[in-house]
């Protein structure tokens, strides 16, 4: 597995603002990154915004990849926003951090490709934010999770107001939201907000097992699936299933449909070309 940071290639300004913040990994058309200040639990600044988008805009052009893993260095995904900043923050300043992290979080959502939180400690504040900006988590069973923003006299900025309660529900949202509870990976797979969990020794062999599956599916299916279930949850019934009706059809626009029957009928692996 090839492991370096990002490509110097892609200009000295990005090298710089990403070096030792967001490590980069690629295994085949499989891409890790990982959030890189283990000494201030990967808290969010930022430099550490700029380099994330930098490295999307990079991954979002290569057609190579086809699927993100985001996980974390030392003892936290990542433990929320850089509480430090705030002690200099106006009304202006604060503004200005949380729609930059909000683009940031929507360049996430916007990639064709799935993109797995592999959550490896804590994920608190923006780290769960960011978690769950991905498609879905999986969890260490020792991660923890919550939105404890209150405790500071501020709300969550990022989505724990708006993404939490489309995951887990209105009033779980807000129990966690006005207690700032935080709460372990068992509680957070309970109620909807982790997929599944792991011992820690094994959650970033078991991610990347689970990406590499992806991989391997048809680019078309992977790409149009994400966009039917994401949009789907904004309409109504009729109109989702207008989508999916719509997207099974566009999958016959290239070869993967007639490769994967023939090799379900002739009992081999597909190859799929898209």
């Amino acid at each position: 597995m090839e492991e370096d940071h990002i490509d110097a290639q892609e200009g000295q300004r990005e090298v710089e603002m990403a070096e030792d913040l967001i490590l980069w990994s690629r295994d085949g058309a499989v891409v890790t990154l990982t959030f890189n200040r283990p000494e201030k639990l990967n808290a969010l600044n930022p430099p550490m915004w700029d380099a994330l988008a930098a490295i999307l805009e990079r991954v979002a052009a290569d057609r190579t990849v086809r699927v993100l893993i985001v996980t974390g260095a030392g003892r936290a995904f990542i433990a929320g926003a850089d509480v430090s900043l705030f002690l200099d923050f106006d009304p202006l300043a604060a503004r200005s951090f949380i729609l930059r992290g909000q683009e940031v979080l929507a360049r996430i959502e916007r990639l064709e490709i799935p993109v797995i939180a592999s959550v490896n400690g804590f994920a608190l504040g923006g780290g769960c934010e960011l978690a769950m900006a991905c498609d879905f988590i999986y969890a260490s069973e020792q991660a923890k999770f919550g939105q404890p923003e209150i405790n500071l006299g501020i709300i969550p900025g990022l989505g724990g107001a708006t993404r939490l309660g489309r995951l887990v529900g209105k009033g779980r949202a807000k129990e966690l939201c006005l207690t700032g509870r935080l709460i372990d990976a068992a509680e957070a797979r309970d109620i909807g907000l982790v997929s599944r969990l792991f011992p820690p020794e094994e959650l970033l062999a078991e991610t990347r097992k689970a990406a590499h599956g992806m991989a391997a599916r048809g680019r078309v299916a992977l790409r149009t699936l994400k966009q039917v279930i994401d949009r789907g949850l904004e309409v109504d019934l009729h109109s989702g299933l207008g989508m999916e009706a719509d997207g099974f059809a566009l999958c016959f626009a290239c070869n993967d449909p007639k490769e994967g029957a023939a090799a379900f009928l002739e009992k081999r692996p597909p190859r799929f070309t898209s």
